[in-house]
């Protein structure tokens, strides 16, 4: 059973930055996408990022295209979400979630459909200011 936790997360200022980390544990010998998602309350949880482990095959949301990216941290079993020129609107919730790959085509792609989530993280707070 595979456990995510985030980290990373709290207050920048509007055209800061701030870095989020999702840490896997346990076993998962299936490869799986690595997606982060955001929900602010009263709406959708809806995916911002989403990588193929083991690639730099990537997606984004359009809402962050060009100002976030999502990658392969440096310490084992984990990814990062570096958040730069960040707006008021992406104060939220952020979540990291392992996900099935799709079959035939692009692997791992936004948006992602929730039946597709195997495992989800507590989630880190993103607030800007």
């Amino acid at each position: 059973h595979v456990q995510l936790v985030e980290s990373g997360g709290g207050s920048a200022q509007a055209g800061g930055s701030l870095r989020l980390s999702c840490t896997a544990s346990g076993s998962d010998n299936n490869r799986a996408c690595t997606a982060w998602f955001r929900q602010v309350p009263g709406k959708e949880r809806e995916a911002v990022a989403n990588i193929y482990s083991g690639t730099q095959l990537v997606d984004y949301a359009d809402s962050v295209k060009g100002r976030f990216t999502i990658s392969e941290g440096s310490l084992k079993n984990t990814v990062d979400l570096q958040m730069k020129n960040l707006n008021f609107d992406d104060s939220a919730m952020y979540y990291c979630a392992l996900v099935q790959p799709l079959l035939g085509g692009r692997p791992c792609v936004v948006p992602v459909r929730q039946d597709d989530v195997r495992n989800w993280g507590q989630g880190t707070q993103v607030t800007v200011s």
